[in-house]
């Protein structure tokens, strides 16, 4: 039986003056520890990376211009740089433009970063980034010094959409979302081989089928976004669409790369293991993979001696560590969709749990949603619903603690232990400031506009701290974990015994 934990928040309101209600910020066990505005670009994606003694922070925006004070000039949005080594007074280094237009079809809304000491084929010397240009193309870019970074490559242009790849710094292998005009669908993969970075090898096109060119009839959801396990854990997770018609796809990651690259039907089923069909109303952002999660409710449980054992049948890598290698244990997936729609003029989208211990049969067994009523969302402006999940994989949260962002209802901190049984443990809700900006419905002499914090998507980095960026221009923020939810997390020296 499947239930539903609702997170309680009061959130604390003042009227102010012109269209809309201003927010102070309002919190439980999370805590602001720093702030930059990003000079008013429109956040979507923040990623942190650890370049030498520093922690660096590459933020993808979403389209519009805003002015650079660091060259004076009135730039495109397109990639933030900041050095967060004190997250606590983060430092804007540098703001590289991105492409015109504006929301999704324009700015550089993806960012990714490798090593060049990992990447086989790489400049050992060198770190790189991977980014989005608009919807038209992907990049690389050198990123060795942060504050002077310089273009490397075009991997692929002439597309006419992009959003959220992924790419194995192990291996160089990227999965790059990519609008191909030659296929009906607005995001598929483009899979490349960028072990060296200066040398795209482009590997195949993959898809639902019914997306690939010469194809008839209804054209399944978009890709959103894939996570890969890379060689050893031999899975990659498809997310498709946003807030309806989601489908998620486990698929061999070996036959996928290795197997006929031909778009015909056959090919893209392939290496499908299993593909989970969403009901109408919801959609899938992010497909987290948690696996080997401990199961002490079950260690007296004692299966028939014929009977497959959890875990068996195929071996997960290092890409996503295993928390456990013996006794009773279970593998899952973290389902997030996405809601798009402003003050709750759309499905609501939220979190689902999906035990994939014999990926070939997943099944859902939890969900976590966020209370209207906890702090009248929908009457506040801009979007009220789930958006992403962080994806690093850090010991100090892996299968402890998952970061939610929900929009106007900031991001959210569950306790997934017990992925039968969802709590959420914490939240922060960030204030606007005055550079926030309005979201409005409504057409003509019905149209209504209000400010509100859009928490657009979340990180974490190795020691903890938590990033959040929002899409109405307010800025990312840094924020820790306190109280009884830090207890939850796995920080060193600290007793991970459960709570």
């Amino acid at each position: 039986m499947r239930r539903w934990h609702f997170a309680v928040a009061a959130a604390v309101v003042t009227l102010a003056a012109g269209l809309s209600a201003q927010h102070r910020a309002d919190s439980r066990d999370m805590a602001l520890l720093g702030h930059s505005d990003l000079q008013a670009r429109s956040a979507y994606m923040p990623t942190i990376h650890r370049q030498g003694d520093r922690y660096i922070a590459y933020v993808g925006h979403h389209g519009g211009q805003s002015m650079n004070p660091l060259t004076g000039r009135m730039e495109q949005n397109g990639t933030s740089v900041l050095d967060v080594t004190n997250p606590r007074s983060p430092r804007y280094l540098a703001h590289i433009p991105g492409d015109a237009g504006e929301g999704e079809g324009g700015g550089a809304q993806m960012v990714a970063v490798c090593n060049g000491s990992t990447l086989p084929k790489a400049d050992r010397t060198k770190v790189y980034m991977l980014r989005s240009f608009g919807g038209s193309a992907h990049e690389i870019w050198d990123v060795t010094v942060p504050e002077k970074p310089s273009r490397v490559t075009v991997v692929v242009s002439g597309l006419r959409d992009t959003h959220k790849s992924f790419w194995e710094c192990d291996t160089g292998i990227a999965y790059l979302v990519s609008g191909d005009p030659a296929w009906r669908t607005r995001r598929m993969t483009k899979i490349y081989d960028l072990s060296n970075p200066a040398s795209p090898v482009f590997i195949r096109d993959y898809g639902v089928v019914g997306q690939q060119p010469g194809s008839t009839g209804e054209v399944p959801t978009e890709l959103h976004g894939p996570i890969s396990l890379g060689p050893k854990g031999n899975r990659v997770y498809f997310s498709h669409g946003t807030g309806r018609a989601g489908i998620v796809q486990i698929v061999d990651r070996e036959k996928l790369l290795n197997g006929p690259k031909e778009p015909t039907p056959d090919n893209l089923r392939s290496p499908i293991i299993a593909q989970i069909t969403l009901p109408p109303d919801s959609g899938a952002h992010t497909s987290l993979p948690i696996l080997g999660m401990p199961m002490p409710e079950f260690a007296k449980q004692r299966p028939p001696a014929n009977q497959p054992q959890p875990g068996q049948g195929h071996e997960h890598g290092d890409t996503i560590p295993r928390l456990t290698t013996g006794g009773p244990h279970r593998d899952f997936l973290l389902v997030v969709g996405e809601t798009t729609g402003n003050e709750c003029l759309e499905n609501r989208q939220f979190v689902r749990m999906v035990d994939i211990t014999w990926d070939t049969n997943p099944i859902g067994v939890e969900a976590f949603n966020v209370p209207e009523a906890g702090g009248n969302f929908c009457d506040r402006g801009g979007r009220f619903g789930a958006h992403a999940s962080h994806e690093n994989t850090t010991p100090i949260y892996y299968g402890r603690v998952a970061f939610i962002s929900w929009f106007n209802a900031g991001v959210r901190a569950i306790d997934i232990r017990d992925p039968y049984d969802i709590k959420e443990i914490g939240y922060y809700i960030p204030a606007t400031t005055e550079k926030t900006d309005q979201r409005c419905v409504g057409q003509g002499a019905e149209r209504r506009c209000k400010v509100a914090i859009q928490t657009n998507n979340v990180e974490v980095d190795d020691r903890g701290y938590i990033y959040i960026a929002d899409r109405a221009n307010t800025g990312l923020h840094v924020l820790e974990i306190t109280g009884a939810a830090r207890r939850v997390a796995n920080f060193p020296g600290q007793s991970t015994a459960r709570n």
